[in-house]
């Protein structure tokens, strides 16, 4: 296990840094594009590894022995990783982080039985999160957030997909987004998503078509010009949107110059999936439904499908996403928590690791790879992040752990003893060990 407890030097910048003797160094060294198929089992491992890090940027990379006698390795300060994991951090490329409190009788309504329509026709559901988010001043959403970042962070995640839509008005949508710019850097890095297209909101009831031409007309290009969101995402499911909508959405949304995604197939078989793969979109998410179809015209296409069985487990359901067809009929694969309010509140990769081994069938190896280097694909980030590799960010996740697929073996256990952004430690739980000379 890692070295005994000593100082740590959280918060600290370092301007040189040396991460070494890890059992395993998971560097994800490999292809330039999301790993797919036998691809995604191969974390490129260094046993016995080090990383060399200077001004928050890795320098090199390999063995322990070579890394440590490289020049500027003679003054660097260490982190000593022996017995440890060492491994990229987590991108989580779908959440919903600014969201207002948690939606506590919906969850008491789904223990009793009640389903997610039935919810959201009693008053619950995005539209309550959404009542919530529009009366909570910009001070205390921030505030909020920066709790779940520490949850976050505490994980083993350094990037995160950020979604608007819990306002579903001009004023509430750029307070979530502004929100999202204010946050992004301190500590983690963050990816913003308008999520417009998430319901459709009260004011516009029954004019569904009208409120998606008032977005495409007005709301996306004001956000195009501002710079405030990266991605565009729709929900496709009964009582949101449909498939129709969603082309008319996304298609003035690439026009604009936006990267789309799409929530698909969660609750029911759709055409969303197809849509995403004939639009470009990154990602289609979700895919709970995903059929033969579904799976054939994602495989052929560029589309991440972007699994999240953190909501089917909340959710009390037991149809997860069919990760094993997907990743061998050549799709590739990533892993996100879909952190929300209503339908996945957490905020633990490790614990959707662990669903995704045990419920769908994913080999540790495909999880993790999916949860790093797939995740940075779908936000748009693998030149950054996602791998260990010269000139990429110094995000890395130090683990307690002797073996990588211990880390979703242990479900509902933290494994995480140091996260690493940028070459500084902002998380520690004090087991591995700095040391200066």
């Amino acid at each position: 296990m890692c070295a005994r407890k000593a100082p740590c030097y959280m918060g600290q910048r370092v301007g040189t840094l040396l991460v070494r003797n890890a059992r395993q160094l998971l560097t994800l060294r490999g292809p330039s594009g999301p790993r797919r198929g036998s691809a995604l089992r191969d974390l490129a491992i260094i046993q016995d590894g080090a990383v060399l890090i200077r001004d928050g940027v890795i320098l090199a990379v390999g063995l322990t022995r070579r890394v440590e006698n490289l020049s500027d390795a003679r003054h660097a300060r260490e982190i000593d990783a022996s017995g440890c994991v060492v491994a990229p951090g987590f991108v989580d490329s779908h959440t919903h982080l600014i969201c207002g409190p948690p939606r506590l009788a919906d969850y008491e309504m789904r223990i009793a039985g009640a389903g997610y329509e039935e919810i959201a026709a009693a008053g619950g559901g995005i539209l309550l999160t959404v009542r919530a988010v529009r009366e909570t001043p910009i001070r205390r959403l921030k505030n909020q957030a920066r709790d779940t970042i520490s949850e976050f962070v505490r994980h083993g995640t350094t990037t995160v997909e950020v979604k608007s839509g819990y306002g579903l008005d001009d004023i509430t949508e750029r307070k979530i987004l502004r929100t999202a710019r204010a946050l992004d850097g301190k500590p983690l890095s963050l990816v913003p998503t308008y999520l417009g297209a998430h319901a459709v909101p009260p004011e516009w009831k029954g004019r569904a078509d009208a409120y998606i031409a008032w977005m495409c007309a007005g709301m996306m290009p004001a956000l195009r010009r501002s710079r405030l969101a990266e991605f565009v995402d729709i929900y496709c499911s009964r009582g949101a949107f449909t498939v129709e909508q969603a082309r008319t959405y996304l298609t003035a949304a690439r026009e604009l110059g936006f990267k789309l995604k799409i929530h698909a197939g969660q609750f029911a078989a759709d055409a969303a999936a197809k849509l995403a793969a004939e639009l470009e979109a990154v990602t289609a998410d979700h895919l709970d439904y995903a059929g033969e179809d579904d799976i054939r015209a994602l495989a052929a296409s560029h589309t991440i499908a972007t699994l999240l069985p953190g909501a089917v487990l909340h959710l009390g359901l037991s149809r997860y996403a069919p990760a094993r067809p997907l990743i061998d009929s050549g799709a590739a694969v990533a892993l996100a928590t879909d952190y929300n309010p209503g339908t996945s509140p957490t905020c633990s990769m490790p614990m959707i690791l662990s669903l995704a081994c045990a419920q769908m069938r994913m080999t540790p190896a495909e999880a993790i790879s999916a949860a790093t280097i797939n995740g940075a694909h779908a936000v748009g980030r693998a030149a950054r992040c996602g791998s260990i590799e010269a000139g990429k960010d110094a995000d890395l996740v130090i683990y307690n752990v002797s073996d990588y697929r211990e880390i979703p073996y242990h479900f509902g256990m933290n494994p995480v003893a140091l996260t690493i952004k940028r070459g500084e430690v902002i998380y520690s739980a004090v087991r591995a060990t700095w040391r200066e000379d």
